[in-house]
């Protein structure tokens, strides 16, 4: 049984990391299909108004497909805690000295004494809902999701994604040929990925060079791949 204690300041480091998690998800791939995207077209298409409807098409597209794989995963996790708490609630009822016994190994493992241990039994099992509640944190290590969290995810992926695919597809916006923007998106992308990579590292305690570096040949890859066929088909 896991024995390690959730703080206040606990849940609210979790939830900052929630978002993080968003940002950094529909940040990373805002960045990289647009530009993947713009650079096919740049080896295929001399119009560059066309390169610029159909990066604003795909932004609409993947934010709307991010935010709602972002909103399933958010009900998928508060589904599956409450279908554990209802569980629970039937452990409790139906099988009470289990859940007690359960109970008591914790604090066993805590090292109170037996009597401190039954008197702390005692104490917690008077009421079902706070004797459930422990029994989701400590035995299951679960915390009861945000009911809002699913259309914050939601909101994160997807206004995450667009801010990530604008900034491959802006320069296009002042140019005239779709070479010329290919050649100012991907210098401004290539660095932007470096600083994303670096933070993203930073905060997932990764050597943060590594991570830029990493990030940014992630990145040059795509865009070289998708211009490189899209010359070949043109051949």
């Amino acid at each position: 049984m896991d024995t390690h204690l959730h703080h206040t300041h606990t849940e609210q480091h979790l939830t900052s990391s929630e978002i993080l998690t968003d940002i950094v998800i529909g940040m990373s791939d805002g960045l990289t299909v647009p530009f993947a995207l713009a650079a096919g077209l740049s080896g295929a298409v001399k119009d560059v108004h066309l390169i610029v409807i159909a990066g604003i098409a795909e932004i609409a597209a993947g934010s709307i497909a991010m935010g709602l794989g972002g909103y399933l995963a958010g009900k998928t996790e508060q589904d599956h805690y409450n279908s554990e708490l209802k569980r629970e609630y039937d452990e409790i009822e139906n099988l009470p000295d289990v859940e007690r016994e359960e109970v008591r190994v914790f604090f066993e493992g805590l090292g109170l004494s037996p009597s401190v241990q039954d008197q702390a039994v005692e104490e917690l099992v008077k009421d079902k809902d706070r004797w459930a509640d422990f029994m989701m944190k400590y035995e299951l290590g679960l915390e009861k999701p945000d009911p809002k969290r699913a259309r914050k995810s939601a909101f994160n992926i997807g206004a995450s994604y667009i801010v990530g695919g604008l900034i491959p597809l802006s320069p296009y916006f002042f140019v005239a040929d779709g070479i010329s923007g290919l050649k100012i998106s991907a210098g401004v992308t290539l660095l932007c990925l470096c600083i994303f990579g670096y933070f993203k590292s930073k905060l997932t305690g990764m050597p943060p060079f590594q991570g830029a570096l990493k990030v940014a040949l992630i990145g040059a890859l795509a865009a070289g791949c998708a211009f490189s066929i899209a010359k070949l088909i043109e051949a």
